[in-house]
């Protein structure tokens, strides 16, 4: 509670706040002189505050903090509206169904595949460059199977993870946990594919138990399928074998009757052995290893020797982390690395020696590439799980998990949320207080002056309270506080407003800063999937030694995007950087070029490794979640050009003109390729042709107009629609900080472009006829 009163300098800010208590501050100024003339004269009433006058005087501090908060609330409404909430739901916009996918503060888990020449050279399948002839969009890229490949088969799930193979000639089955996005429990689903692992069909439930299950460890014994899955809810370890291969299970037998987590069985030197993690209350989970043995994976177990193995640090990498393999004659175990975070990394283990009465293991390299690209990588933050095994071509093919964010990040947020919002309501009290709206930081009845009416009893137990009376001299003390604060600050100087308005500014800060850790999400600006499958394009730019600071600005940021996979920089003139001179998550490659022309933009280079590329001009800035929408759109129409800058060409007046020249007519029919997505094969085939060859003469003779005869030469091969608009949300063009740029003067700019589009029509044939509508998409990414 607050008490309001004047003070001996209340006057005005730099804030409505403060303006609402200076044309206010004489009447409750005057009130409150009035109320201490009456403690003069003897008014008993008015040790406590005070009759009417007092009441007022609360309300009038009460209403001052109120009308703060509230401001601060309505900007922070205002930034998360415009800033944070999309125009459409997040799974809608994701292309996720709207029954799964939900924020879990356990994480956001997916599965990746890998393939490799060992187990310890293991590449993403992206790298392998797997294609599939009738998509354009392709190459495949991690992550294969997500929680939308789960919800879109009829089971919502918010995560998948904890993947085991299980091999049958050519065909890959997957287990893992898929977390019920209703029962908030673990299950066990299973996928297959034929392709290697490049798609997925997801064929449903395994196992759906009351009690939370994953890890769930499939294995062959004598010709029959076994499945172990973690069961610690339980309070038991279960073995189930299968009837009706891969959807249909039934109890076996019970191995143990202790509650543990993550379990493998492994035979080794004729004997059977038990590797798990009791999971109890008073045991380190995370730090802890047990292994039984037995003559048989059916049982019975006993312990070994020297159990517990380990009962240590949680990042030790004691907790299993997937099946162990052979390799090389020795055999390994992968251990789960919990430092940081839960699962943060897995660990390699290598087993020297495994005996009932001994065990040593010694940890080995495990050169596993991790994404520079932190939280718009979708195992930026932490992987805990592998299944790898040796196919019969001799090839490795592994499965991971991964995850963009660390555990209980939501919680975290959360709290630091409520952490800017409680900072904001100090704030304002501290405004109060230096703006005399607020005398009283604490009621006035807690303190060691107050002669205000109480009870015989309660005076009688603060008199032998000794704690009690020391609290309200504390409390006595607090409450001179703002008047001591107030002889700091003088709010009618230029010093004093600018002080009070940095306040205010702070507190606005701090309200958008929880805003966006409530309702901002995980900060990642995530992948699309088009038909549950994500790709990678590669990003392209035309640049030379003028523009190098825009250069390294660019890389650093587009090479954190989700989806691209490598940047290609067309070098037209002058000494080019050294490439570790650019701070890039993805590799970069510079192509130098012997002539300055800007048809170099679009020339067949035969090592882009995909089919999609970004030609992306690099003084355009915009956020990685535009680049994402344009990339998913283009998957949807890989023959066509999706970029973000439409322009409408009159087919009768044949002048170039700007965007609102397109919106006034209400119709665009060409994109500017500065910043557009295309078929590398397709376009740059096309562009280099011979047909194309007089156009590329203009272009040279100008230096100008290569983006022009692009479009001229998709609408000369189609009737149909040949580009695609997507309206990025911001966009910044860093050549106006510049005078390196060919367009610096619009109308000498746009007079060259208007003599291209005629010379261009002559060639390949006019655009009349040729427009497309805004807004005229389901996603309104066009509007």
């Amino acid at each position: 509670m607050v008490v309001a009163g004047g003070g001996d300098n209340g006057g005005g800010g730099g804030n409505c706040c403060m303006k609402w208590w200076q044309h206010n501050r004489n009447h409750y100024y005057h009130q409150h002189h009035y109320n201490h003339n009456s403690n003069s004269s003897g008014n008993s009433n008015s040790a406590s505050g005070g009759g009417g006058g007092g009441g007022r005087v609360v309300a009038a501090g009460f209403v001052f903090c109120l009308v703060c908060f509230v401001i601060n609330g309505l900007i922070a409404v205002l930034y998360g509206w415009l800033i944070l909430t999309p125009p459409v739901s997040l799974n809608e916009r994701k292309g996720l169904p709207w029954l799964g996918c939900q924020e879990d503060n356990e994480g956001s888990w997916a599965i990746g595949v890998f393939f490799g020449q060992s187990p310890f050279s293991l590449k993403p399948i992206e790298t392998t460059e797997i294609w599939r002839n009738e998509s354009a969009a392709w190459p495949v890229a991690n992550p294969v199977i997500t929680c939308a490949s789960a919800s879109d088969s009829g089971f919502p799930s918010n995560f998948v993870a904890d993947p085991f193979l299980y091999v049958q000639g050519d065909v890959f089955y997957l287990f893992y946990e898929t977390k019920n996005s209703f029962t908030m429990q673990g299950d066990i689903g299973v996928a297959k594919s034929i392709d290697k692992g490049a798609t997925w069909q997801q064929l449903g439930i395994a196992l759906d138990e009351e009690w939370h299950l994953s890890y769930p460890y499939v294995f062959n014994y004598l010709g029959q399928v076994y499945m172990m899955p973690e069961s610690s809810q339980k309070g038991e370890l279960r073995l189930y074998r299968v009837k009706n291969f891969p959807l249909e299970w039934e109890l076996d037998r019970v191995i143990m009757k202790k509650p543990l987590i993550d379990s493998f069985i492994i035979d080794h030197n004729g004997e059977y052995w038990l590797f798990g993690s009791e999971h109890s209350s008073f045991g380190t989970t995370n730090g802890r290893l047990e292994i039984w043995y037995s003559s048989s994976p059916l049982g019975p177990w006993k312990p070994h020797k020297k159990n517990p193995i380990y009962n240590t640090y949680r990042s030790f990498g004691a907790r299993n982390g997937g099946r162990p393999f052979r390799y090389n004659g020795n055999l390994y175990r992968i251990g789960q690395d919990c430092g940081e975070t839960y699962g943060r990394r897995v660990r390699i283990f290598k087993v020297e020696v495994l005996s009932r009465v001994d065990y040593k293991e010694v940890e080995v390299p495990f050169p596993f590439e991790e994404s520079s690209k932190g939280r718009n990588a979708w195992n930026g933050a932490r992987y805990h799980h592998l299944d790898v095994q040796q196919l019969k071509s001799g090839e490795w093919v592994g499965v991971m998990d991964g995850d963009r964010v660390p555990s209980g990040d939501s919680f975290h947020r959360f709290l630091l949320g409520c952490a800017s919002v409680a900072a904001v309501s100090g704030l304002i009290l501290f405004l109060g207080v230096l703006l005399g709206a607020v005398n009283c930081i604490i009621p006035l009845n807690w303190c060691a002056d107050y002669s205000g009416k109480r009870s015989d009893t309660l005076i009688a137990w603060e008199r032998a309270n000794v704690f009690s009376s020391k609290l309200r001299r504390v409390f006595s003390r607090l409450n001179r506080v703002p008047s001591f604060l107030r002889s700091w600050i003088k709010p009618n100087t230029f010093a004093g407003r600018s002080v009070l308005t940095l306040i205010f500014a702070l507190g606005v800060a701090l309200s958008c800063t929880g805003v966006t850790f409530i309702y901002g999400g995980s900060g990642a600006e995530e992948p699309y999937s088009w038909k549950g499958q994500f790709s990678q394009f590669t990003l392209l730019t035309m640049t030379y030694d003028a523009r190098l600071w825009n250069l390294k600005m660019f890389v650093n940021h587009y090479s954190r995007c989700a989806s691209v996979k490598e940047i290609l920089v067309v070098w037209n003139r002058g000494i080019p950087p050294k490439v570790s001179n650019l701070n890039s998550a993805v590799p970069v490659r510079i192509r130098v070029e012997d002539l300055n022309s800007l048809n170099n933009r679009f020339k067949v280079d035969p090592l882009i490794k995909t089919r999609a590329v970004l030609e992306l001009d690099d003084d355009i800035m915009m956020p990685c979640d535009d680049v994402e929408r344009g990339f998913m759109l283009w998957r949807q129409h890989p023959d066509r050009i999706v970029g973000f800058y439409p322009r409408y060409v009159d087919g009768s007046r044949l002048e170039y003109n700007g965007e609102k020249y397109a919106r006034k007519n209400k119709g665009y029919n060409m994109i500017l390729t500065g910043a557009a997505f295309m078929d590398s094969q397709v376009a740059f085939e096309r562009y280099w042709s011979e047909q194309a060859k007089p156009g590329r003469e203009v272009v040279d003779k100008y230096f100008n107009c290569e983006d022009v005869l692009m479009n001229f030469l998709y609408a000369n091969a189609s009737s149909s629609k040949t580009v695609e608009y997507v309206r990025p949300a911001w966009a910044i063009d860093t050549s106006k900080l510049s005078s390196a740029a060919i367009s610096r003067d619009t109308n000498v700019h746009y007079k060259i472009r208007s003599e291209c589009l005629r010379k261009f029509s002559d060639m390949y044939g006019s655009m009349s006829g040729r427009r497309w509508e805004f807004d005229s998409r389901k996603d309104s990414w066009d509007v």
